[in-house]
């Protein structure tokens, strides 16, 4: 395996705007939230070199946040209608689409898709957090992936770690 998936669920969104929810903001938390993410992917070397997000505010702006952690450019970053409060296939699907180049992919999106995903990637070999949680808001889990991203199948990653921004400092 020498790939690295980076599953990233977008900060706490702000509802008390008003908007609809595609166009809902991150509130001040999930700003904060998604600095201290960005922050351990920095100290820890494991910034991506390719982000693909939602294309819902909130999540837009996470992975902003995170690519200027990691000195990508908003412009840059691959906006996906597909991860739109997708399923987990459809998130597989924009997995097995992915440059073959990219290495270490970030992918900002919404649960429950993401939790999904992450439990078919594991072949369901999660411990549930006692809070019923496994992706709260800006929770980061680090996957090592398979050599190729068009061969993902049920049970194909192995969870390196899983990180909450409260348990950051």
């Amino acid at each position: 395996m020498s790939r690295t998936l980076l599953l990233l669920r977008h900060g706490k969104s702000d509802w008390s705007t008003g908007v609809d929810d595609f166009d809902r903001p991150l509130k001040k938390r999930g700003v904060s939230s998604s600095l201290k993410i960005g922050g351990w992917l920095k100290s820890n070397k494991l910034l991506p070199d390719y982000i693909v997000t939602s294309p819902a505010k909130r999540a837009l702006q996470t992975a902003t946040i995170i690519g200027k952690c990691a000195g990508i450019r908003k412009k840059t970053i691959d906006k996906d209608e597909h991860i739109y409060l997708a399923s987990p296939e459809a998130l597989l699907y924009v997995l097995e689409n992915l440059p073959q180049q990219a290495k270490r992919v970030l992918l900002v999106g919404h649960n429950p898709g993401l939790e999904q995903l992450l439990y078919f990637l594991l072949d369901g070999q999660l411990e549930i957090p006692a809070d019923g949680k496994l992706l709260p808001t800006a929770a980061l889990a680090v996957l090592e992936m398979p050599d190729r991203w068009s061969k993902l199948k049920n049970g194909t990653a192995k969870l390196k770690t899983l990180i909450r921004p409260k348990e950051l400092l």
